[in-house]
């Protein structure tokens, strides 16, 4: 089995952050997302918001999902074995604007840096959570607009993920012999990976940093949670959780519910926790594509707790084109 045949690249990335508030205004006014989705962690008992945001068209492969930690009172601790960078794609032009527009907001940032070829900058959301613009001149899918931010200069979708590890030997063998990503170069510390051709929402890179202390892998404010990569349906997710398996990495979930999507989760070599998460189903699922995100939507089988789930959340302000819905 060849499990790139069945993986068709990023399909979301999500991260703990602090507060839902401070977290839509960052993601919807800085950043210049499309807020798709509100609803509540599936897993585990405490009430928290699980916030989705995407591109214009609310691909998979463009969605950045929060979940805000900070009311429930716990902090993450940063470090290897996380996701370092979440890298989205605007169009190459688009890079100096991005400086300007992340100056005028004083989000602390990289300024541009090049890498593979390709110019990107880095920063940092309140929470402390790892953020990027890659240049993509190749990526023709829909940014969200904004009154700051124009289609033009806008976020796409997802770029790729940056991963620290303090080893590489293993991981790398667990993304080229296991899940069958093509090793496309090495520039200093970085290792750059495709997911079948590369490009957009199918890029992996591994920045080796062999004495950074492992980070935590719970939930918690300012650390990311996972990674998602897109299969096709069940069947297929079925097929790699097997694979998986009888490769010998036996910590793979069962198929999860996660109403917009089903899961399945694995944790890797380099301490990552990656997903794999099918796209049939879709995030209009519960409410019209034009409605996207207008109010709190929990799944069926929480419904009989709604009282209880909402009771203890914060309130939250939606952005100015959801608030007449």
């Amino acid at each position: 089995m060849n499990p790139n045949e069945y993986i068709t690249g990023l399909h979301h990335l999500t991260v703990s952050v602090g507060s839902a508030q401070e977290d839509i205004d960052f993601v919807t006014q800085v950043m210049g997302m499309r807020m798709i989705k509100q609803t509540v962690l599936f897993d585990g008992s405490a009430s928290v918001y699980h916030l989705y945001y995407a591109n214009a068209d609310a691909e998979v492969g463009s969605v950045w999902t929060t979940f805000p930690f900070k009311k429930a009172g716990l902090t993450g601790k940063k470090g290897s074995g996380q996701i370092e960078v979440s890298g989205f794609s605007v169009h190459p032009d688009a890079i100096p604007f991005w400086k300007e527009h992340l100056d005028k907001h004083k989000v602390k940032n990289s300024g541009i840096l090049e890498r593979f070829g390709q110019k990107m900058i880095h920063f940092e959301d309140p929470s402390g959570v790892g953020i990027g613009v890659f240049g993509d001149a190749n990526d023709n899918r829909n940014a969200w607009q904004t009154d700051e931010i124009s289609k033009e200069n806008g976020i796409k979708g997802i770029h790729s993920a940056v991963l620290s590890v303090r080893e590489v030997e293993m991981m790398d063998k667990y993304l080229t012999d296991i899940l069958g990503f093509y090793k496309v170069g090495q520039e200093g510390q970085y290792h750059r990976y495709h997911i079948k051709d590369g490009g957009a929402r199918k890029v992996i890179e591994l920045h080796h940093q062999p004495d950074l202390p492992q980070g935590s892998w719970t939930f918690g404010v300012g650390i990311p949670h996972h990674i998602a990569f897109a299969t096709g349906n069940d069947e297929e997710s079925a097929k790699l959780k097997a694979y998986i398996e009888g490769t010998g990495y036996t910590d793979v979930t069962e198929i999860k519910d996660r109403n917009y999507f089903h899961s399945v989760y694995t944790r890797t070599p380099g301490g990552q926790l990656f997903e794999f998460a099918t796209s049939d189903i879709g995030f209009a699922v519960d409410e019209p594509e034009d409605l996207l995100g207008h109010e709190l939507l929990l799944p069926p089988f929480f419904e009989n707790r709604r009282e209880e789930l909402t009771s203890s959340l914060e309130p939250i302000t939606v952005p100015h084109y959801l608030q007449d819905k």
